[in-house]
Parts: structure tokens; sequence; C-alpha cells
């Protein structure tokens, strides 16, 4: 690792140019391909079946897929209510979707105890105990009810390194340690687990978050001087072991990468860059959330929009947990990109790199074939 650390300051800027090789495939108009890489937040169950016009566009559209949250889910008849909602989405799916989550377990976790669901651990704790067949057996767990439900994406593990004991990443019970060879093993059980049942995993948060003061839903945050390349340790080893489904961006500011001072999420020289062709990671980019402070403080829609796709996320998630006056709808979203391929803002090879790798992702667990 030592070696790692070296090649990291004197290769990181490097750029070079790979060939890009795109398959013939039936969905193949820009729009079906820009509405792939959208997944979407849907509002409360009260509310869902009856009026979010977030179901009625995946009637008319192809969108990427949805990302599921508490307010989805019921208190009464909660197991049977979330499995008729995922039936639903998916029978209305041009293209069988994503349906993803944020089941990390411990204080991170949707299907909680209160609505029928099984008792989860943290990160933290799982990590303190270090006990590598434990975790094994709560993400197992974990990856069976999410197969029973229907859900095919868990935004999980974190692999940020618990470097500052106040921030929220730390104080959330969400980081396995402090150690990146601890983080990577943990990490890789849980990836293990859910791999048994066809369930993706997205590592998260990149470059790093663990050692930030300030937290990136609420604000900017900059980690150039806390921030070490031992972060990437767990990424570079679970890449190297063919094990990383997907990977999703932070919002995290790092000059020690991008020197423009932009969000990694938003940062060429962090995903193509860093992730892609230095750490050769070939797989589908997931951004965090495009409504956090940290994008919607400092940026526009359009702006935040251009920057990221243009870095290299193939996946832009907006959860939509805002006044039903402030969602973000999908027309809006696709329209931008659209415009934005045809001013030449925005890469059309970007879009089908892309499509690509999502409809890849899909294959792999069989969602398409």
């Amino acid at each position: 690792m030592k070696n790692f650390k070296v090649y990291f300051f004197t290769l990181i800027l490097i750029i070079s140019s790979k060939g890009i090789v795109f398959s013939s495939s039936q969905y193949d108009s820009l729009k079906i391909k820009i509405s792939q890489m959208l997944i979407f937040g849907i509002q409360d169950a009260k509310k869902v079946l009856e009026e979010d016009s977030l179901l009625e566009a995946y009637s008319n559209t192809h969108l990427g897929g949805i990302i599921l949250f508490e307010k989805n889910i019921s208190k009464k008849r909660s197991k049977v209510h979330l499995k008729a909602l995922i039936e639903e989405i998916q029978s209305i799916s041009k293209i069988p979707s994503f349906i993803a989550i944020d089941e990390e377990g411990g204080k991170v976790n949707r299907l909680k105890p209160i609505y029928g669901f099984h008792q989860t651990k943290s990160a933290k704790y799982l990590g303190d105990v270090n006990n590598l067949d434990s975790t094994y057996y709560y993400a197992k767990l974990t990856s069976e009810l999410l197969k029973e439900l229907g859900i095919n994406v868990n935004f999980a593990p974190v692999v940020d390194l618990a470097l500052n004991t106040s921030n929220f990443i730390y104080n959330a019970e969400r980081s396995f340690g402090k150690d990146s060879d601890r983080v990577f093993f943990h990490a890789r059980n849980v990836i293990n687990a859910h791999k048994e049942n066809d369930i993706i995993t997205v590592l998260k948060h990149f470059p790093g978050h663990g050692s930030s003061t300030t937290d990136t839903h609420k604000e900017f945050t900059d980690v150039s001087n806390s921030w070490i390349v031992e972060e990437l340790f767990p990424y570079h080893k679970l890449i190297i072991e063919d094990k990383v489904d997907g990977v999703m961006t932070s919002h995290v500011v790092n000059s020690k990468i991008d020197d423009s001072l932009l969000p990694a999420t938003l940062s060429e020289k962090s995903i193509n860059k860093l992730l892609r062709e230095f750490l050769d990671y070939e797989g589908v980019v997931f951004s965090d959330d495009m409504q956090m402070g940290a994008i919607t403080k400092n940026y526009g829609l359009k702006e935040a929009i251009t920057y990221a796709i243009n870095a290299g996320v193939d996946v832009l998630i907006f959860s939509n947990n805002q006044l039903y006056k402030d969602l973000v709808k999908p027309d809006k979203v696709i329209s931008i990109i659209e415009e934005g391929v045809n001013s030449g803002d925005i890469s059309l090879l970007r879009i089908n790199e892309s499509f690509r790798r999502i409809q890849n992702l899909k294959k792999k667990i069989n969602l398409i074939k």
C-alpha cells in the first residue's frame, strides 16, 4: 500500500483515453437512455397510490428506478403494503426498475422493528465486535428481506473510515472503523451476503466522508485538510477483487483531488480520473441525493446535472424528501438533460456510456435479458 500512496499523488491527474464499444440495444432513443439514468423518491404511503405524479411518470417514461424511505412504509400491514407498492412500480415500468433503499443497519435503517421487520446492527457495532461471521449473518438477514420485498439495490455498505469521531458518519454509527483493512473485510462480507440474493450493493461515500467536520446534507463540506489517501483503500481492494456493483459519490470538496473545489459528485477529476482511470473502476456510479444542501445551496439544478453527468455520474438520485410543492419532477430533469445534449453542454458519449453500464448492471441481477 505504500506504493499505492506514492502512485496516487503522482498519477491522480493523468489523463488517458479508453476506447468504448457500444453494443446494440432495443432501447435506443435518447429520451429512454436519459430516463434510465434517473432514480426518484416517491411520496408517503398515504399519498403514493392516489396522487403521486411520480408513479404516473413511470407509466409514461422509462425511469431507471425509485428509492424508498421510511415515509413509504405503512405502520399497518407494512410488509404487505410495501410489496404491493413495489409490484405496482414494476408492473408499470417499461424497463424493469431499480428498487433502491438505504438499509445499512442500526440508525440508518428504513425497515425497522416497529414495522414488523427484524432488528439490525450498525456498522460500528459490527466493526467493534470484529467478527466477520456476525457481519455476514446480519447482512444475509437483510438481503433475504430485501429479496422477499422485491428491493434489488441496497445503498450499502458504507466504507468511510471513522476518522472524525464528531461527524455525522461516526455519530450515526455508519462506519466499521478507522482501520481501512477492517472496513474492507467487513464490507466484503456485506457484499457477499447480498450477492447470494442478487441484491446490488453500492459503496459510499466516494472518495471519503469520514474526516468531515460538516454534513453534506446541510451545507458545503470541505475535507481538503483532513482527508487521507487511506480512505481510498477499501474501494481499491474491493475493485481489485471484482466485488463492486456500484459506487456512490459524496458531495464533499477535496482540493487534494480537484483544486477547482467542485464537490466530488460534480468533479471529473474525482470520478473519471480518480475512480475510473486510476482505480480502474468500470461499473455504475450513483450520485448521492442531488437535493442535499451541499449541492442545492451552491448550484442550480441545470448546472448541477450538467456537471455531474459530464464528470462521470451514471445515475442521478432525486430523493424528493421535501414539501410536495417543491418536488423535482422527472420530466423537468429529462428535459434539462435532453436540452444539454442538443446544445452540446452534455456529452452524448457520456449518455451512451451510462446507459450501457446501467443495462449491464440490470442484466447482472437478471432484471433484463
